[in-house]
């Protein structure tokens, strides 16, 4: 199965899907979105086939978000995504694509299972939070 991930690995969340995906046996094609961000098109396409809206996908916590004013609800989804791609780190992470569909993975790294075969094999996070439990069920 194709699987592309639009990876910080700065980012816990981002690693833990990038774990979850290794741990049914899947590498995926990893993008490094803040050296590589994608297009204005291409980010609009993965935020639509999310089923999110544009401010749904952007990272309002980042100290550029209020510097550059994108606080302001007057701004169009067009202007937003300018920024998003001019400042990458804006962009919410991690993105999963898969041919099952494409998936903003946050808050619960564990939705990424819905884009995944099935997996019955345990699985814990970094700090310990059981998502596969030793009978193979979904925790979280």
């Amino acid at each position: 199965m194709h699987v592309e991930l639009w990876h910080n690995p700065a980012c816990g969340t981002s690693r833990h899907v990038l774990a979850l995906i290794r741990h049914v046996g899947i590498e995926p094609v990893i993008v490094d979105y803040l050296r590589d961000p994608p297009d204005i098109p291409r980010l609009r396409q993965a935020i639509q086939e999310a089923g999110l809206g544009v401010r749904d996908a952007i990272r309002s916590k980042q100290p550029e978000y209020l510097a550059l004013g994108l606080d302001d609800p007057g701004l169009s989804d067009d202007a937003l995504l300018a920024a998003m791609v001019a400042t990458p780190v804006l962009i919410n992470r991690p993105f999963v694509f898969t041919p099952l569909g494409v998936r903003l993975c946050r808050p619960e790294s564990a939705m990424v299972l819905d884009l995944l075969p099935p997996c019955d094999k345990p699985f814990a996070k970094e700090d310990g939070d059981v998502v596969i439990d030793a009978a193979g069920r979904r925790v979280r």
